[in-house]
């Protein structure tokens, strides 16, 4: 039951893009594609994961004076690991995403879950916060990312080969033929534009929901 909660927290209640709007900075930068949306959000993932496992291991061991250098020690390690990795497997991806992926350790967002449940609750507990958190702010990426790109180039899966090989070719739809790029979608303001709707669309939903509630509850009060 708790872990069930954890991830509607982490997916939907306090995602990290929509709700905490923290990780700004690669998610309108990076976003222009599906693919590139789905790099970079792996690549947090990832290091979410690793980070807030080691520090739920050690946090009976730091000192709490010293506890936020040890964490980002930790996080910029992972990060590093992360990089060669991406480096090393998805070369031309890793290329694209450029200085952002070693930028993931200034990430608010991984520092912040160290720091708020990490160092207060067992490896278990945070690395299900961690998946949580993570694939929230993913799936934010990659529809993002599916908007501009779908806008900006009238395709979805655009050069998916550089996380899926030669399988990825097979993967790219294309939405409209001879579609000329729209420009501003692939563009900074096209991502804040995008994000804006995103986030106007989960507080339409969420209040929806607690219309509904509050609605049934009045109904149980007088019946």
């Amino acid at each position: 039951m708790i872990n069930k909660q954890i991830f509607k927290t982490g997916l939907w209640d306090n995602n990290v893009g929509l709700v905490q709007l923290l990780g700004l900075c690669p998610l309108l930068a990076v976003t222009s594609s599906t693919i590139n949306g789905l790099g970079m959000g792996l690549a947090t993932t990832v290091t979410l994961l690793i980070s807030s496992a080691l520090v739920s291991v050690t946090r009976n061991l730091v000192p709490a004076d010293v506890r936020i250098p040890v964490f980002v020690l930790i996080i910029a390690a992972t990060v590093t690991i992360v990089e060669l990795l991406m480096n090393a497997y998805f070369h031309d991806l890793y290329l694209i995403l450029g200085i952002f992926i070693p930028l993931i350790v200034t990430n608010c967002a991984i520092i912040g879950r160290a720091e708020v449940f990490a160092s207060r609750n067992s490896v278990a507990e945070s690395v299900t916060d961690a998946l949580a958190m993570g694939l929230g702010f993913t799936l934010v990426l990659v529809v993002l990312g599916a908007m501009r790109e779908a806008l900006g180039y009238g395709t979805l899966l655009r050069q998916a080969d550089l996380l899926f090989g030669q399988f990825g070719a097979y993967l790219q739809i294309t939405l409209f033929d001879n579609y000329r790029e729209f420009l501003i979608a692939i563009l900074p303001p096209g991502a804040f534009i995008g994000l804006g709707i995103l986030i106007a669309v989960k507080n339409i939903i969420d209040t929806g929901q607690s219309r509904k509630k509050i609605s049934a509850q009045t109904e149980a009060a007088t019946a």
